[in-house]
């Protein structure tokens, strides 16, 4: 009975770990927000739970920063066509996102993302860029 009550209780505390490490965005980032920033690739991410983009770009007030672009979980990815070589250090982007809650850091859930010198666009399906992570949308390459 006792290592019955023990192995629920440690089950019990899995799930609500589990539970609490998937966060909404709206914690972190202004979605109501959208800010769109143009710079230079310095390298992707494409990792569990989510991939990142990390690029340089003028800020707000022209200082060039790194910025960190959140994005959606590799298996999520993956299904709509981006691999770990779509997009590469160097590649000039211009990524649109809701910007963090904390002034203190340089980051953006990335809403759309798109590489002028070759017309690459994602979501690239055409679909309204806010609506990137709702439940039910298949985003498919062009």
């Amino acid at each position: 009975m006792k290592r019955t009550l023990l192995l629920m209780g440690i089950g019990a505390l899995l799930v609500a770990a589990a539970a609490d490490a998937h966060h909404s965005f709206a914690k972190d980032y202004a979605e109501e927000k959208l800010v769109s920033l143009e710079g230079d690739v310095v390298s992707f991410e494409l990792r569990n739970p989510h991939s990142w983009v990390y690029f340089t770009a003028k800020d707000s007030t022209g200082v060039l920063r790194q910025f960190g672009a959140e994005w959606a979980n590799p298996n999520r990815l993956t299904q709509q066509g981006i691999s770990g070589g779509s997009i590469n250090a160097g590649d000039h982007v211009i990524v649109t996102g809701a910007p963090s809650r904390s002034a203190t850091e340089y980051s953006v859930h990335l809403k759309s993302i798109r590489r002028p010198a070759d017309g690459w666009v994602w979501p690239g399906s055409g679909q309204a860029a806010g609506n990137n992570f709702r439940r039910g949308n298949n985003f498919r390459r062009r």
